[in-house]
């Protein structure tokens, strides 16, 4: 039994040996895994530089022709001499202390009084014309030059019976629009007389042209 015990006890470094025998050399790569799942991008990088302008590129195609401003004999456009008076025309405009504007009509007054005479004349030296209403609104607008100091208006109705009986304007045109007072234009008038408007908006003849009302031009 001792024997047996002997020869086990040797053959067991033997066996240990056989079974653990040295390290081999490294062998090649195998080949790669499957790719795995796509992880989250990543925060943008810095922007960079700008590079360098390419080349320019073909030329495109002509465009349709623009509009066209054309002078002839020394004349403008209609658009731009449209827009030259308009301008001009607010320009003055600006300068006078009363101010309306309806539709493309304006009535402007310093808001001094004068005689009838006087209130033509001025008006013309400004290249304007004495004040007539064509309609309601132009008529209510032009009241409105009226305070506890200036009460009636001059208005440009023709001041010659014998010429047109108070219903045509200074150059003999039918008036479109008239607003007379009751019993006006007066028919006693037999020779000269001239048109007022009256604090009410309505339009009264007088033989005292030469008193004073408000003088009032229209652009």
């Amino acid at each position: 039994m001792m024997l047996l015990l002997f020869c086990f006890c040797l053959m067991a470094p033997i066996a240990h040996n056989q079974l653990q025998g040295p390290r081999g050399e490294r062998g090649f790569p195998g080949p790669p895994g499957p790719t795995g799942d796509p992880g989250l991008p990543g925060p943008p990088g810095v922007q960079g530089s700008h590079g360098l302008y390419g080349p320019a590129g073909p030329r495109g195609p002509t465009g349709p022709p623009g509009s066209v401003l054309l002078c002839k004999g020394g004349s403008i456009s209609r658009d731009v001499e449209t827009l030259q008076l308009t301008i001009a025309k607010l320009a003055l405009v600006i300068s006078y202390d009363f101010v309306r504007r309806v539709g493309q009509r304006y009535f402007v007054s310093y808001k001094k009084e004068g005689s009838f005479s006087k209130a033509v004349e001025f008006c013309s030296q400004q290249g304007l014309e004495l004040a007539l209403p064509q309609n309601e609104d132009e008529n209510s607008a032009l009241t409105q030059v009226f305070d506890k100091d200036v009460k009636r208006a001059w208005i440009n109705v023709n001041n010659n019976k014998a010429e047109g009986d108070f219903q045509v304007d200074m150059k003999n045109k039918p008036l479109s629009f008239t607003k007379w007072a009751k019993g006006n234009p007066d028919t006693s008038i037999q020779t000269t007389g001239c048109t007022l408007l009256l604090e009410n908006g309505m339009w009264k003849v007088t033989q005292e042209c030469s008193v004073n009302a408000c003088i009032v031009c229209q652009i």
